[in-house]
């Protein structure tokens, strides 16, 4: 029948251009997440140093992509306090004083020493501790071999899955947020400090209280890790008067 054929026809119209508009959805979430992820890496790994200043258009042409998911992927990091945006002029990269340094620091300790807390009263067997255990691991080696950056690369994997073992999704968003933005100043000041084996004990430390299950001794043991990782950073950048990153 014709009406049959004309509604089996709109359906089947309507299906297609229900599957192109969610394609061209999820081509539009892929290309502002990979914007947005080389943008990070880029801040974060100094390649775009602290008070840079680069055009949307430009930027865009780094990437080879379009403007659109460029200024999208620029919104959601000047959300995270690593670029601000600037009015027909692109992004600039934000610097961090030594005393955003101490506040970020101050926000991070607390948010961690809580997620170790949390995980501790989960008491949490070996096997699902194993990304942690791996990290210490890895960091260990890296160390002997006198690897820096690779030691950074575990102690960051170490540090991210404690926080997203911890259980509680929100802790760990704000506290990555936060963690990323001191990221850049542990990296240039990576080998301006002495080797990093007491950061190694504090990890085996914590693992250890969180195995078993003294909440207590996890959250005193993580909030006296990064209150000494934050002292020492502090030190650094009045050492070398540096006063920002």
């Amino acid at each position: 029948m014709p009406g049959q054929k004309n509604d089996r026809k709109l359906r089947s119209m309507s299906t297609a251009t229900k599957r192109g508009t969610h394609s061209g959805t999820r081509r539009g979430a892929s290309l502002v997440d990979r914007a947005y992820q080389e943008i990070k890496r880029r801040i974060l790994g100094n390649f775009y140093p602290p008070n840079l200043q680069v055009l949307e258009q430009d930027l865009a042409q780094q990437l080879g992509m379009s403007r659109t998911p460029v200024r999208e992927a620029m919104i959601r990091l000047e959300r995270e306090g690593l670029i601000e945006i600037l009015p027909r002029r692109g992004m600039r990269v934000v610097p961090i004083s030594p005393d955003d340094m101490r506040d970020i620091y101050e926000v991070l300790t607390c948010l961690e020493a809580r997620a170790a807390e949390r995980l501790a009263e989960q008491k949490p067997s070996k096997t699902e501790l194993a990304p942690m255990i791996a990290a210490h691991d890895d960091m260990e080696a890296a160390l002997a071999e006198g690897d820096l950056d690779s030691w950074a690369e575990a102690d960051e994997r170490f540090h991210r899955a404690l926080l997203e073992l911890s259980g509680n999704r929100r802790l760990s968003t704000m506290a990555l947020t936060v963690f990323d933005q001191v990221h850049r100043a542990r990296m240039i000041t990576l080998r301006m400090r002495p080797p990093p084996h007491q950061s190694n004990d504090d990890h085996r430390a914590l693992i250890d209280a969180i195995l078993a299950g003294d909440s207590h001794k996890a959250y005193e043991v993580h909030h006296q890790h990064r209150t000494c990782a934050m002292l020492l950073l502090t030190d650094i950048l009045a050492r070398y008067n540096l006063r920002e990153l």
